[in-house]
C-alpha cells in the first residue's frame, strides 16, 4: 500500500485471504446446479436427442409394416402420364422449371444457385455468432427463414396447380385416383383389392420317401435346393406334369441344356442303380395336383 506520490516508496500489495489462489485450470461448473438451463452436450444431451431419433425410426417401421408400398400398373412405355416426384420435391420440381435454372442456364439452376443456398446453411453458425435467441431480434437470420419458408410454400403450390391444370388439359386421370377407383368398385364386388399376383405354391409330394434322401445324396441339392424349389437350376415342384420316369431317368443319364449327365456322380457317391431309378420314379410323382 503507497501513501504518496514518491516513486521510491515500497509498494506494498495487500491481500485478500477469502479469494483461494487458481492452479491454472478452471474447473467447470456443475450444470446440475442450474436444472432446465443447460446440461452437458455429451452424454447427457446427445443420448436424449438419439432416443428420441430411435422413438421415430420405430414409428416409421411400424407404419411401413402396417401399410405396405401399394403396387402400380405395370409399365407402359406408350402410356400418356405427367411424371410428378413426391409432394416434399414439389418445390424443386417447379424451381428448375424457372428461365434462369433450365435450358441454356441449368447448370447454374442445379449448382450455382444450390451450391451457394446450401453454402450459407453451412456457413450460418459461423456468420451469425450473436447471442441473442429471440427471433425478433435476429433481423437477418429470421428474414432468410421466413423468405425460404414461403419460396417452398409458393413453389409447391405452383408445381402443384400446373399438375392439376395439366391433367385437365390432357384429360387424365392420376394413377392413384384411378387405383383408388378400382380398389372400391372391386371392394363392392368382394373380389380382392391388391393387384399382387396369387399363385398358389406346388406342395412336394411324399416328403418323407427314402427317395428324398437319395436326392441329397446324389448332389441334387446343389442345383435345385433342398425344397426342389431351384437354385442355380430350376424347379422340380410339379416336374411330373411335364416329364415321365422315363424322361427324367434319361436326364439323369445324359444331362439336358446346361445341366450335365449326374448319373455317374451318383454313382460315385455310393447309390446304386436301383436307387437312382426311385430317384427318378419320385421326382415323376411330383406332380401340381
Amino acid at each position: 500500500m503507497a501513501h504518496g506520490k514518491d516513486s521510491k516508496e515500497k509498494v506494498v500489495f495487500v491481500g485478500d485471504s477469502r479469494v483461494k489462489k487458481a492452479n491454472g485450470y478452471i474447473v467447470p461448473p456443475d450444470y446440475t446446479a442450474y436444472p432446465g438451463k443447460s446440461e452437458a452436450f455429451i452424454p447427457n444431451f446427445l443420448l436424449k436427442e438419439w432416443m428420441v431419433g430411435v422413438v421415430v425410426l420405430v414409428g416409421f417401421l411400424v407404419l411401413t409394416i402396417a401399410e405396405p408400398a401399394p403396387l402400380g400398373y405395370p409399365a407402359n412405355p406408350s402410356a400418356s402420364i405427367i411424371p410428378m416426384p413426391d409432394w416434399y420435391f414439389l418445390f424443386l420440381y417447379e424451381y428448375l422449371k424457372l428461365p434462369y435454372a433450365s435450358g441454356d442456364y441449368v447448370a447454374l439452376g442445379v449448382i450455382g444457385v444450390t451450391g451457394v443456398a446450401f453454402t450459407a446453411l453451412l456457413l450460418a453458425p459461423f456468420l451469425d455468432t450473436g447471442k441473442e435467441r429471440r427471433f425478433y431480434r435476429r433481423p437477418i437470420a429470421s428474414s432468410l427463414m421466413l423468405l425460404s419458408l414461403a419460396a417452398i410454400v409458393y413453389l409447391t403450390n405452383t408445381a402443384w396447380t400446373h399438375y392439376v391444370h395439366e391433367l385437365e388439359a390432357t384429360n387424365q386421370v392420376p394413377e392413384h385416383i384411378q387405383r383408388e377407383e378400382e380398389a372400391q368398385e372391386k371392394r363392392a364386388q368382394g373380389l380382392p383389392t391388391s393387384n399382387a399376383i396369387v399363385t398358389e405354391e406346388v406342395a412336394i409330394v411324399d416328403k418323407d420317401d427314402v427317395a428324398m434322401e437319395t436326392f441329397k445324396l446324389a448332389g441334387c441339392i446343389s442345383c435345385h435346393a433342398v425344397d426342389l424349389k431351384g437354385a442355380s437350376g430350376p424347379s422340380l415342384r410339379g416336374i411330373g406334369d411335364t416329364h415321365d420316369e422315363a424322361a427324367i431317368l434319361g436326364i439323369i443319364k445324359e444331362g439336358q441344356g446346361t445341366m450335365p449327365p449326374m448319373y455317374d456322380n451318383a454313382i460315385a457317391t455310393g447309390l446304386t442303380d436301383q436307387d437312382v431309378t426311385e430317384l427318378a420314379t419320385w421326382l415323376a410323382k411330383q406332380k401340381a395336383e
